[in-house]
């Protein structure tokens, strides 16, 4: 026995497995979503301000005005909001790569691209003076605005395509990746109104002899616009289901956010519009639930991507005939409205190629 016990305690004693190491927990999670989501909010909102008073306020000639204010302000809380939180993360010890939530580095970035298109967008005006009209959507310095901006924006969007597969989360906990979506969409529309039937009214305010380049104009935005808005709400049933009332939330604020600031082009004011936005939106939604697009249901997946963009503007065109005039004939606006469809029928094929429709694609992290 004694022997035993000179050999057991000579014996190395080995230590317990240890747990593997989670690294330090990254502040963020739904709550911080919403709050991405509220400034995304706040900085669009200033960037519709803004634009609302270069369309009414033609003498505008200075930088520092209240509109930009807004505009600046909704970016500096977006960017204060990440720079804090990355920090907060990086003294808990968490990595460079990992002090952000998934979803939130692209959005960092653009806060420091956002900075700098300000600081070259002051300096623009101050050299050059203020823009006007569409100069002021295709200038160098409000086009890097624009990249910042939708990096920002954005963020709420990645972190919802980012989480893992499994338990669906709830409605209220997904609507921040809506609201990101509007945001996001508001951004392009924004910079393309130039080629937009909410931008301009062509269908009410073109002549109707003598009128080619006015016609050419009016059809370009029922080519450019359903292709922004289909990329992205096809791009987002590619990879998870859309909560019920998505698309009204997006229709009915961009369509108001579009009208609002172009209310001058319809002579009963921007309503109307809004109304017809906002019916696009809940006869899409209701397409959405009985369809329920998905890559497993590839049928039904190109049927909303033709009818979504094709309701928007049957209505659209529905209100500009009961509260102003349409001066298109019958062969220019129903055929806008196929093109429209079409345009966002051929994308699903681009979103989601013959090749892949019996492979649902699974959510995965991106960055």
């Amino acid at each position: 026995m004694t022997t035993q016990m000179v050999v057991a305690e000579s014996a190395p004693r080995t230590r317990p497995p240890e747990a593997p190491s989670r690294g330090p927990a990254v502040a963020g999670g739904a709550g911080f979503d919403w709050l991405m989501a509220g400034f995304g909010a706040w900085l669009i909102g200033g960037l519709y301000l803004d634009g609302w008073a270069h369309i009414h306020v033609p003498a505008l000639e200075t930088f520092f005005t209240p509109w930009h204010a807004v505009l600046y302000s909704g970016y500096l809380a977006g960017a204060l909001a990440l720079v804090v939180t990355f920090v907060r993360n990086r003294r808990r010890g968490a990595t460079r790569a990992g002090a952000l939530p998934p979803g939130y580095r692209p959005s960092l970035v653009g806060a420091f691209v956002f900075f700098f298109g300000g600081v070259a967008d002051m300096l623009w005006h101050v050299t050059f003076g203020i823009e006007k009209g569409v100069e002021g959507l295709i200038s160098p310095s409000h086009l890097v605005l624009a990249l910042g901006g939708g990096l920002m924006v954005t963020g709420p969007l990645r972190a919802g395509l980012a989480r893992p597969g499994g338990a669906e989360p709830r409605w209220l906990a997904q609507i921040p990746m809506v609201l990101s979506l509007t945001t996001f969409l508001s951004l392009l529309t924004f910079f393309t109104e130039y080629a937009s039937p909410h931008g301009t009214t062509w269908i009410a305010e073109a002549p109707r002899s003598g009128g080619e380049v006015f016609l050419t104009a009016g059809m370009a935005g029922f080519l450019v616009q359903p292709a922004i808005l289909m990329s992205l709400v096809l791009l987002v049933l590619r990879r998870c289901p859309l909560p019920l009332g998505s698309l009204t939330i997006v229709l009915s604020a961009n369509g108001a956010l579009m009208a609002i600031i172009h209310d001058k082009f319809l002579r009963t004011g921007p309503y109307p519009l809004i109304a017809a936005s906002v019916l696009a939106g809940l006869v899409s939604d209701a397409l959405l639930w009985r369809l329920r697009p998905s890559p497993d249901r590839p049928r039904a997946f190109r049927a909303v991507a033709f009818a979504v963009p094709a309701i928007q503007y049957v209505l659209y065109v529905l209100a500009v005939a009961l509260w102003a005039r349409v001066v298109w004939s019958v062969h220019l606006w129903t055929g806008a409205v196929v093109i429209s469809g079409a345009v966002g029928w051929l994308l699903s094929y681009l979103v989601l190629p013959p090749d892949r429709v019996t492979r649902p694609a699974s959510a995965r992290p991106i960055d």
